[in-house]
């Protein structure tokens, strides 16, 4: 009970720390705060507005400026540009979680094995990796896109494809520096098994810079979902996928500008929020910087 007492302070004091040294950088928080928003956008996207003005299409209002009736104005068949940002916020911020996050366990499944083991796993692991990394990934995107066909399932497998990769690269390199570490060895002295120490000893002490690249990629995957949805490669209309708000908005570029600034606005704000706040887990999570 004491131990379990003792562990749990010790925690509360590197949480404290954690965030003491977070909350120094201050376009980390504007980065949080941004996120914070956008997150309450998401959830609470049918409170804000009813999907149904998403779709619902009104001919007599067709590239309407914004008004107090329309916020964002209307698109050009008439359906409310607002709803259609609030909602494709759920479609957009989906894609950069689901993506980043499988392509996390994926990338610490194979990076740590090929860190830990070394050999001949690391050799053939490695070896794979390579291969597809002379492939850019918005080409392997639009690869695996194009084979399996253009739907919201298929962009997510094809986008995780692409960062996997990446993803295990960064991760054998950090667990390379931690697989030797005295702990590691006094682990293996006891008798615990190679998946206790990987999962229990090794990623844990590497979570740093993983965490770091994981917020970053979430940035990285919504401005590549949008670009895919761009070029019709992504999420399909009438779905109100940013990306796919874009390349509607080109036919209208001049007559209603205004079709493409603000879903252009938000893809820029949520991407920026989260690169923001990557900024400042580096910082925080970087043992080697003092005060």
């Amino acid at each position: 009970m004491m131990n379990m007492n003792r562990r749990r302070s010790r925690n509360l004091a590197q949480l404290g720390e954690f965030w003491r040294r977070f909350r120094k950088n201050k376009t980390a928080l504007i980065g949080l705060a941004i996120m914070a928003l956008i997150l309450f956008i998401v959830i609470f996207a049918d409170v804000i507005v009813p999907y149904s003005k998403c779709i619902t299409q009104v001919s007599s209002e067709r590239l309407q400026g914004p008004s107090a009736a329309h916020w964002f104005g209307t698109d050009e068949y008439g359906r409310d540009l607002f709803a259609r940002v609030i909602h494709g916020s759920r479609y957009s911020l989906f894609i950069g979680l689901s993506t980043s996050l499988m392509a996390l366990v994926f990338g610490a499944a194979f990076g740590a094995a090929a860190g830990y083991f070394g050999g001949m796993v690391d050799n053939a692991i490695m070896r794979v990796v390579d291969v597809f990394m002379c492939v850019p990934p918005i080409l392997l995107s639009l690869a695996v896109v194009a084979a399996l066909g253009t739907n919201l399932r298929n962009l997510i497998i094809a986008m995780t494809i692409s960062c996997i990769p990446g993803n295990v690269r960064l991760i054998r390199s950090v667990v390379l520096t931690v697989a030797g570490q005295d702990y590691v060895e006094a682990a293996k002295s006891y008798g615990a098994g190679n998946g206790r120490i990987i999962f229990r000893y090794v990623l844990p002490n590497a979570i740093g810079p993983i965490v770091v690249n994981t917020t970053m990629m979430i940035s990285d995957m919504i401005l590549s979902a949008a670009g895919l949805s761009f070029i019709g490669m992504g999420i399909q209309p009438p779905a109100p996928e940013w990306g796919s708000l874009l390349s509607n908005a080109q036919t209208y570029l001049f007559a209603a500008p205004y079709m493409l600034v603000f879903p252009g606005l938000f893809i820029i704000i949520t991407s920026l929020a989260f690169n923001l706040v990557g900024d400042g887990l580096t910082d925080a999570l970087d043992p080697k910087l003092k005060d």
